[in-house]
């Protein structure tokens, strides 16, 4: 930080209010450290000034501000949520995809974007040059990867249980097959993924030879690692990173 907890506060709200972001998100650059005075403690061994629990603490005492000022519950709900969670660990050599998911779950997947909206206002806030640098851009890019649907046999009109019983055959590896066999069918023609198309279609594999019928799953399988790595490298190249 190049300056006070105070001058930093007011430098994220203004970056909020240059940016014309909306009210939420401004209320919570400003209040995002505010639980940094009560938490501040004098560490030895660090030789320096610490604020454990600070976006908890501020969290509160947003809550009682808000509160005060009579915002609306829904206001007051989604700015304690921001400053509780605007602490969240971001380092793109460690962070993993679940980790990722577990902040969107934690703020929500309609919130997520402004989350990234106050780190960015707390970044300009400390002074940073980089408004947007590649740790924040990848950051984003994991997003964008977290919130997609992946694909696979979930996304067919038609799952394994109905299969079972349109079929009137037992769960087993030959279910599995033909789901793989239906998505590369699906992936290649998206017009395919009605339920009367997959079910008449599963009628027919499932009397080919188990071989046969493992041969076009793994074609499905294939198709579908295809396709992933399609979408990821999209997503990449919208945050410009790798």
């Amino acid at each position: 930080h190049i300056s006070d907890v105070w001058e930093h506060s007011l430098r994220a709200l203004q970056h909020s209010a240059t940016k014309n972001w909306p009210l939420h998100i401004r209320l919570s650059a400003l209040f995002h450290d505010i639980g940094k005075p009560p938490t501040r403690r004098w560490v030895k061994e660090k030789n320096d000034w610490t604020f454990y629990g600070h976006e908890v603490v501020g969290a509160r005492m947003t809550e009682k501000i808000l509160k005060r000022l009579k915002f609306s519950t829904k206001d007051i709900v989604l700015i304690v949520k921001l400053v509780r969670n605007h602490m969240f660990f971001s380092d793109i050599e460690q962070i993993t995809l679940s980790a990722v998911r577990r902040i969107i779950n934690k703020v929500g997947e309609e919130n997520v974007w402004d989350l990234m909206k106050v780190r960015n206002c707390d970044r300009i806030g400390m002074g940073r040059p980089k408004e947007n640098p590649y740790r924040l851009r990848k950051y984003e890019s994991m997003i964008d990867e977290a919130l997609r649907d992946p694909t696979s046999v979930k996304m067919l009109k038609i799952d394994g249980n109905e299969l079972v019983k349109v079929l009137n055959v037992k769960p087993g590896p030959k279910i599995g097959f033909i789901l793989h066999a239906l998505l590369d069918e699906v992936l290649n023609n998206p017009k395919k993924n009605t339920q009367k198309y997959l079910t008449e279609r599963a009628q027919k594999l499932i009397l080919l030879d188990e071989n046969d019928l493992k041969k076009l799953g793994d074609s499905g399988k294939e198709e579908k690692t295809k396709k992933e790595e399609e979408e990821l490298k999209k997503i990449r190249k919208k945050h410009n990173v790798s």
